[in-house]
C-alpha cells in the first residue's frame, strides 16, 4: 500500500547540532492535508531527546512537488547513542507518527569504545558469520546467507546489547549492525532464529 504523504528529513550535522528540513510530498497520486505537529530527536535505547522547534502548520502535500519545511535542533545535550526523528503529522484528519529518518549518531568519546576486528568463521543456523569488526560507532557482523537472518539478538557479556540493522546485498552477503563495544566488555554472542548463541571475543 502506498502512503498517502511522503515525509523524509533531509540534514546536515555540525558539532551542536542537525539543520536541514522536512520534505513532504504527496505518495499516492492525490493532494493530501498534513498539520505537521511537533517533532522529536529521540534516543534508540532511551538515551534522551531533544523537542525540535516547530510552529503546528497546515500543509497542503501535492504530488508533484515537494514542501520544505526547516527545522534546527541542537544535539548538545544529548548523551552518546543513536538518535532517530519522529514527527507527529495529521494527514486528512487521521493521526500518524512517522520517523523520516536517517539516523544520526551522537558519538562516544574515542577511550570509552573498542576498536579493531577479529574473524567469527563459525555458522548460525544457515547463516555463515565472518567476521566483527569493532568502530567508534557499532559494531559490524559480516556475514553470507541466501537471505537477511531473522530474528538476530545481540549480548555482550551475558546482557541484551542494542541492535540497529540487519542488512542484506541481495546476493548472498550481509551485516548485522549493533552499538558499539566499550573498552571494559569482553565477549559479544550473536544468536539468529533460535539457533545456539555464537560467541566471540572482542578485539
Amino acid at each position: 500500500m502506498t502512503d498517502p504523504v511522503r515525509i523524509k528529513a533531509a540534514y546536515e550535522r555540525s558539532p551542536t547540532g542537525l539543520k536541514g528540513a522536512f520534505v513532504l510530498r504527496g505518495g499516492d497520486g492525490q493532494p493530501h492535508q498534513v498539520r505537521l505537529e511537533g517533532a522529536t530527536v529521540i534516543g534508540w535505547t532511551g538515551e534522551g531527546s531533544e523537542r525540535i522547534q516547530l510552529e503546528p502548520s497546515i500543509i497542503e502535500a501535492a504530488p508533484t512537488l515537494d514542501t520544505f519545511v526547516p527545522f534546527e535542533v541542537s544535539t548538545l545535550d544529548l548523551l552518546p547513542g543513536w538518535y532517530r526523528i519522529r514527527c507527529d503529522v495529521i494527514i486528512d484528519a487521521v493521526e500518524a507518527v512517522v520517523e523520516p529518518g536517517p539516523r544520526f549518531v551522537v558519538a562516544w568519546p574515542r577511550g570509552a569504545v573498542r576498536r579493531g576486528s577479529t574473524p567469527i568463521d563459525a555458522t548460525a543456523g544457515d547463516v555463515a558469520l565472518r567476521t566483527l569488526e569493532c568502530a567508534g560507532d557499532s559494531v559490524r557482523i559480516a556475514y553470507a546467507a541466501e537471505e537477511a537472518p531473522a530474528d538476530v539478538t545481540l549480548a555482550v557479556d551475558g546482557a541484551p546489547h542494542p541492535l540497529l540493522e540487519v542488512e542484506h546485498d541481495g546476493s548472498g552477503r550481509g551485516r548485522i549492525l549493533g552499538y558499539p563495544a566499550l573498552r571494559d566488555q569482553e565477549r559479544l554472542a550473536v544468536t539468529i532464529a533460535g539457533a545456539a548463541p555464537v560467541e566471540v571475543l572482542l578485539p
